[in-house]
């Protein structure tokens, strides 16, 4: 599932951060939140999400490397740092390169018959340069898919895990 960004209101299109929302992406896992958060942490940590530190160091990203404890706040993972970490509810990851700002946003909703894993993204990209870059990720459709796919991938590996 994905939205569009809501019509901008009086303002209100910068919700994180004072970052422009850019779209989100939901998935049912069919597990409890402790069992998608601990997938969505292996996906983090094994850098599934991110990228790695080679496109780290040509986007020349904040971060550039693996840092600290796993999502802890203050953690890094190449292009991102964990800006908050409520386990089981919320991860929120931000980042900064050459091209853009930009906030990576889980969160876990409970339901009945399982998690709804959601990942929101917000992201401001300045200048030319940040034009032509929003164009080729966002525009090209290339950061739907992959946000598709990691999610995909932390519900595949939490409905397994949980089901050992």
């Amino acid at each position: 599932m994905s939205r569009k960004p809501p019509r901008p209101s009086h303002g209100s299109q910068h919700h994180d951060g004072g970052l422009p929302f850019v779209d989100v992406h939901e998935v049912l896992v069919a597990a409890p939140a402790d069992a998608v958060w601990r997938s969505l942490a292996r996906q983090v940590v094994h850098q599934k999400i991110t990228g790695n530190e080679v496109l780290a160091r040509v986007l020349d990203t904040a971060a550039k490397r693996a840092s600290g404890t796993a999502l802890a706040e203050g953690a890094t993972v190449p292009g991102f740092t964990v800006a908050e970490s409520s386990p089981g509810e919320r991860l929120r990851l931000v980042g900064r390169h050459r091209f853009s700002r930009y906030a990576l946003v889980f969160t876990l909703a409970p339901r009945p018959t399982g998690t709804v894993l959601a990942a929101h993204t917000y992201a401001e990209f300045p200048g030319m340069t940040g034009f032509v870059y929003r164009r080729l990720v966002i525009g090209s459709g290339a950061h739907r898919l992959l946000v598709r796919r990691m999610l995909r991938s932390v519900r595949h590996h939490a409905e397994t895990d949980g089901a050992r």
